[in-house]
């Protein structure tokens, strides 16, 4: 995904010592996600919205037991889908996407998941988030994945000013960020956050690989 845009120097060194630290502190990041094939990821990701991806884990092998395949979910009534994730939250809208996501797999791509990012976001339920997350892990394409933890490091880093808005931060890391890493610096952004740069809690800013380079910018 090559993008025609103007870079900023100073952050763009920034980003590049940002991504050495992080690849030496956690160098086996990878997605948090349990899959072992394009589909299931992609079920998850949408199971996963506004939800742990523990909890994702623990309930896809359920769901899996008994629709086993892109057919099976694709000729599931919504309702049984539903009893099965309803866990996740928002059972009934993750039913009904992943129901109709399948469907569509079944019937336009053979059961498999596109390799076209704009494809995939034709999808039910694929937003940019899921659909770099799917290029980056399944096919190991450029990718820039712009969740939560994505977004308040980013910011409180320096590597973006003050934007909250996932594919306006996702657009501004493609400035900075060389494509062949983004994939692996955005996972590794993810267990960061989750141990050192947290949201709930005070950041332990001094056990940071980072403390000394970051902003340190938006932090009470």
């Amino acid at each position: 995904m090559k993008k025609n845009i103007k870079e900023d120097p100073k952050k763009k060194e920034l980003a590049l010592e940002v991504i050495d630290r992080l690849k030496r502190e956690y160098p086996d990041a990878d997605c948090t996600l349990d899959y072992n094939e394009a589909w299931k990821l992609l079920v998850s990701v949408r199971l996963a919205a506004q939800c742990t991806d523990e909890r994702v884990n623990s309930i896809v092998p359920f769901l899996y037991e008994k629709f086993p395949s892109p057919q099976a979910l694709a000729e599931a009534k919504v309702e049984e889908i539903e009893e099965i994730v309803k866990p996740c939250g928002l059972g009934h809208s993750k039913a009904r996407d992943i129901n109709a996501c399948m469907r569509i797999l079944v019937e336009k791509y053979e059961g498999k998941v596109p390799d076209d990012f704009d494809e995939l976001l034709k999808l039910p339920g694929v937003g940019r988030k899921s659909a770099n997350l799917i290029m980056g892990d399944v096919f190991k394409k450029p990718a820039i994945v712009t969740d939560t933890h994505c977004i308040r490091l980013v910011n409180r880093i320096g590597l973006v000013d003050g934007i909250k808005e996932p594919k306006k931060v996702e657009m501004e890391l493609w400035k900075l960020i060389p494509p062949e890493e983004g994939n692996d610096f955005c996972h590794r952004l993810v267990i960061h956050g989750r141990a050192v740069c947290t949201a709930r809690t005070h950041p332990y800013c001094d056990r940071c690989c980072l403390a000394d380079i970051c902003g340190k910018k938006g932090i009470e």
